[in-house]
């Protein structure tokens, strides 16, 4: 937290020492307003949450120094709903507790097409944020104090490493136990890309030291290195493949208990052609010896959009999960006066890695546009349960505007 406020200061520091030469300041606003309505078996009582989240900040900007403060604010509307600490436990689960804090507080150098570095409490949004993301699909982002060098060491060689001692989760400032509102540790995520001539291939280590006893005691401490290729190729005729094809070992680190080491793959392929695409792929999450947190975990990663919107496996089961997906997807950048428009359908059939058996199966359906400046959606996520958790049903109805 000293480290957080210190970086907060050089930022103001930085603004007051440029204010006397060329600064640019850029204003930074936005607001979400959501319904996320749950229908879970096994439980009592449906969850109907109506939350409204609000950032502010400013960016100031003198020559290669920058410096950004943010704020961040979650209210709920209706309360009929459990966040996670708070309010009616016979009802599902919604992770967006009210919560007031700086989501924001960094300080940047950059080197124009050479390096950026970045120091405080910032976003992380690596590869396919798989393993690290900033999990803005809830209300309450996740942020990271940390130190992050960007830099181009050749044409076609970059270079990305961050050492974290501090994840700010999506619980908010009044997170706790094993929802707690931060985690201190000695992360270091590294990324080295080459730009091949089939594609975008990078090697990544992501070191986890989540050292929090309350936080699943120690057990989600991870090494995870690996290697991702993705690329697109024109096929002629307007028809275009976008493919990515990763694989990674994970294994136990710092202070996890377990001893432990599990395979990551994923292969994805989407042909498209104008504004419609179909995507197939597979995910594997893996698994070693069948107990429990000795499969391949994503604690700091945006696990909304991976397997399925249902949420079902934010922490991966035991034995593993094995996931076949399909979609098909449409986007018209504009139609009429109407922009962005996306409608989406895809289906997830689950398995585990050990002992192989159907877990169950998913549909999920999107509809996007924006009007006006704001963007409407409606989401939909159908899980049916085979022999994994319950049959879930959850709908989202959102408009989300930003300056």
């Amino acid at each position: 937290m000293q480290r957080f406020w210190l970086a907060a200061l050089a930022a103001s520091t930085c603004v007051s020492a440029a204010a006397a030469k060329d600064l640019a300041l850029t204003p930074l606003a936005e607001a979400r307003l959501r319904y996320e309505g749950v229908d879970q078996d096994g439980l009592p009582r449906r969850s109907d949450a109506v939350t409204l989240r609000a950032r502010a900040g400013v960016q100031a900007t003198a020559d290669r120094l920058s410096a950004l403060i943010e704020s961040e604010g979650t209210l709920a509307i209706g309360t009929h709903y459990y966040d996670g600490l708070e309010g009616d436990s016979g009802r599902p689960t919604v992770a967006d507790p009210q919560n007031v804090e700086f989501n924001r507080a960094q300080l940047a150098y950059t080197i124009p097409d050479r390096a950026t570095l970045t120091v405080g409490r910032q976003y992380l949004i690596l590869a396919d944020q798989r393993f690290v993301g900033a999990a803005k699909f809830r209300q309450n982002a996740q942020t990271f104090d940390a130190a992050r060098a960007q830099a181009t060491l050749a044409p076609k060689l970059t270079i990305d490493v961050s050492y974290a001692w501090n994840v700010r989760t999506v619980n908010g400032i009044d997170g706790r136990g094993a929802r707690p509102r931060s985690i201190g540790g000695n992360d270091v995520f590294a990324l080295l890309g080459y730009a091949s001539p089939i594609g975008t291939l990078t090697g990544f280590a992501y070191l986890i030291d989540a050292d929090e006893a309350a936080y699943q005691g120690y057990q989600l401490s991870s090494q995870t290195y690996g290697v991702r290729l993705a690329g697109k190729r024109p096929l002629g005729g307007a028809y275009a493949v976008d493919y990515t094809l990763s694989y990674a070992r994970q294994s136990d680190y710092a202070r996890n208990p377990n001893d432990y080491a599990a395979n990551y793959w994923l292969g994805e392929a989407k042909l498209s052609r104008k504004a419609v695409a179909a995507t197939i792929g597979y995910e594997l999450l893996g698994a070693d010896d069948g107990r429990a947190l000795t499969s391949v975990q994503t604690p700091y990663g945006s696990v909304f959009g991976f397997q399925g919107w249902a949420d079902k496996f934010t922490t991966t089961p035991p034995d593993g999960v094995r996931d076949v997906y399909a979609g098909l997807s449409a986007r018209w950048p504009e139609l009429g006066r109407v922009r962005g428009v996306e409608l989406s359908a895809f289906v997830h059939h689950y398995d585990s890695d050990r002992r192989t058996r159907s877990y169950g199966d998913e549909l999920n359906l999107l509809a996007s546009a924006t009007v006006r400046g704001v963007t409407w959606s409606a989401r939909y996520a159908d899980y049916v349960a085979d022999r994994f958790a319950t049959d879930t049903r959850k709908l989202w109805l959102t408009a989300e505007w930003a300056l």
